[in-house]
């Protein structure tokens, strides 16, 4: 990220512009112009749910100062509150806690991934750094999103916290899904952070309700940052303060659909032999307060609020975009070119059969709340450009040994999708950006692409097909037009799964 910044021209950087995108061309055409809306459209998301907007929408102090409303509830304040959380996001949103709360806060424990805050501190995002005299104190571990020793040593310090309450005490617990697998295995082979996280639970003592448990008499009240489809509180970092409803013979069973049982490692295997097979009665977290404050649906929400400045016609298509990236680049792809068809011409020209094609693969991918009927009755009445909106997380299953993450792949996907057939008098974008500013193993969020993705990379001897055979997209991208389809967000402190944008703007 240091050496994308030193090559970045400072003219680039409006002072308004809270993140950094990548270098522009020299003449601005109007595909990037067009790029430059989407993009603010994905600034607007990931701002929405920034750490300190999020808490502030969610806690507040009486004027006395002692009494801490959450929500709707109200708890006493008397030099009785802890801290404790874990997760990616969990720095910036610690910060902000310790900043309304610090002078009520007698002790905190965050378990955050290695190297965090000197990547916040690179951001220059201050305002996501603890204060020196802060209570707060950090542990960094989990490199690589792998469990290690640091991480143990976290998640220990994070119960004896815990196992120290009284009744007369109140434990705010900040989370934020992070993602740390047990293995690289599950994920290269395309599983879902249900099915990891199901895993988690039964190799924790504090997942699957078990910070609960552990904090029990104390009042528990736990803000999270949901990066799951759904918002499933059991599934969003294990489900540290809900009772688990999941058993090992569940995870047995992941591991035998992705033939991944026998390549276990013996504590593995030794730790899900003694895991308690019961689910944790729900009396264990009468005590807990939980409640979502980030999600990916309040992500889109804003950013449709943004389209419609910007004289979109804008609407949320789901919040819940999951399977293989594969599939859901054809389901992009046919929704574009239907949509397109709609954008520019008569209800008795609609293409019929590539509609019908694309009902069928929505049935498939089995998206619970997708509103694809409205969309398109939306985009044949629209009388000018029109945003569609999703979010969720598809899955890659890895086959080559290329760099890139799923919004990448995703992107180049589309766009060799867009270039199977001409889609009209209209200009079609699609952006899939990760709201955290990381995509994969690389220092970018994302990329877009346009519908003459195809002829532009083969004018410039790239053959896209290669790349994605050896999942690559990086790389590709890297070269593509000078990178300038690349998102450079940096950190951005928060992380709600990704934000997909189609654009359509009639030429």
């Amino acid at each position: 990220m240091a050496a994308a910044l030193q090559v970045l021209p400072c003219l680039l950087r409006a002072p308004s512009r809270p993140f950094l995108w990548g270098p522009p061309v020299a003449r601005m055409t109007s595909g990037m112009a067009l790029a430059e809306q989407a993009r603010q459209l994905f600034d607007s998301a990931v701002g929405a749910v920034q750490p300190g907007p999020m808490l502030q929408r969610t806690l507040s102090l009486d004027p006395s100062g002692k009494q801490l409303k959450v929500r709707d509830r109200t708890f006493q304040l008397q030099e009785n509150l802890y801290l404790v959380g874990f997760g990616k996001a969990v720095l910036g949103m610690a910060a902000a806690a310790d900043e309304l709360l610090g002078q009520h806060l007698v002790q905190g424990v965050i378990s955050v991934p290695k190297g965090i805050r000197a990547a916040v501190e690179l951001a220059g995002k201050q305002e996501m750094l603890l204060k020196p005299h802060s209570h707060i104190q950090v542990f960094e571990g989990a490199e690589d999103n792998l469990p290690d020793r640091d991480a143990l040593r976290a998640a220990q310090a994070i119960q004896q916290l815990a196992e120290r309450l009284t009744a007369d005490d109140l434990l705010l617990v900040l989370i934020s899904e992070e993602k740390q697998t047990l293995t690289k295995l599950l994920a290269a082979r395309g599983a879902t952070i249900q099915e990891l996280n199901t895993i988690r639970k039964a190799l924790s003592q504090l997942k699957g309700g078990g910070l609960a448990q552990a904090a029990y008499p104390a009042q528990v009240v736990s803000l999270i940052l949901s990066d799951v489809i759904g918002d499933p509180l059991e599934v969003i970092a294990s489900g540290p303060t809900v009772a688990s409803t999941h058993s090992v013979q569940d995870c047995l069973h992941i591991l035998n659909h992705y033939g991944l049982r026998a390549a276990l490692p013996r504590s593995v295997k030794t730790v899900l032999s003694r895991a308690d097979s019961d689910p944790h009665g729900p009396h264990t977290c009468g005590h807990v307060l939980n409640v979502i404050i980030g999600s990916n649906s309040l992500a889109l929400a804003e950013a449709q609020r943004q389209a419609e400045v910007l004289g979109y016609h804008a609407m949320v298509l789901s919040t819940a975009m999951q399977g293989d990236v594969r599939r859901v680049a054809q389901f992009y792809g046919l929704l574009a070119r239907v949509a397109a068809a709609c954008l520019t011409s008569s209800t008795a020209e609609r293409p019929l059969e590539e509609e019908a094609k694309l009902h069928q693969l929505a049935a498939e991918l089995q998206l619970p709340d997708l509103q694809l009927e409205e969309a398109l009755e939306a985009v044949a009445k629209a009388k000018g450009p029109v945003c569609l909106l999703a979010g969720g997380e598809p899955t890659v299953q890895l086959q080559g040994s290329g760099k890139g993450g799923r919004n990448q792949e995703l992107a180049l996907r589309v766009g060799a999708e867009l270039g199977k057939q001409p889609l009209g008098p209209v200009d079609v974008l699609f952006l899939s950006g990760g709201t955290d500013g990381q995509d994969g193993p690389t220092k970018v969020a994302g990329a877009w692409v346009m519908s003459d993705l195809v002829s532009q990379a083969s004018a410039e001897n790239l053959d896209f097909a290669t790349f994605l055979d050896n999942n690559d997209s990086y790389t590709f991208f890297c070269s593509f037009q000078g990178g300038t389809h690349l998102l450079h967000t940096g950190l951005t402190g928060t992380n709600v799964m990704d934000v997909h944008l189609l654009v359509f703007h009639p030429q």
